[in-house]
């Protein structure tokens, strides 16, 4: 499965700083690729997310 869904269910930080970071994460993988894409048919959404949640990419939010 691509999505890890009881990662994303028993996640309990904050969801739209988990969305922040997804959405930068697939900006990433949109214009670099990466090797997860070809085993996840190129969906980027759902590898970045994949990405964030099983922590092979750490995010931090910064405050201005």
């Amino acid at each position: 499965m691509i999505i890890p869904l009881d990662e994303l269910i028993g996640f309990r930080g904050n969801r739209y700083e988990l969305s922040c970071a997804v959405i930068k994460r697939a900006i990433q993988l949109n214009l670099t690729g990466h090797e997860d894409l070809k085993k996840n048919k190129n969906k980027i959404v759902p590898t970045a997310l994949n990405h964030v949640l099983l922590g092979k990419v750490k995010y931090k939010i910064e405050e201005e």
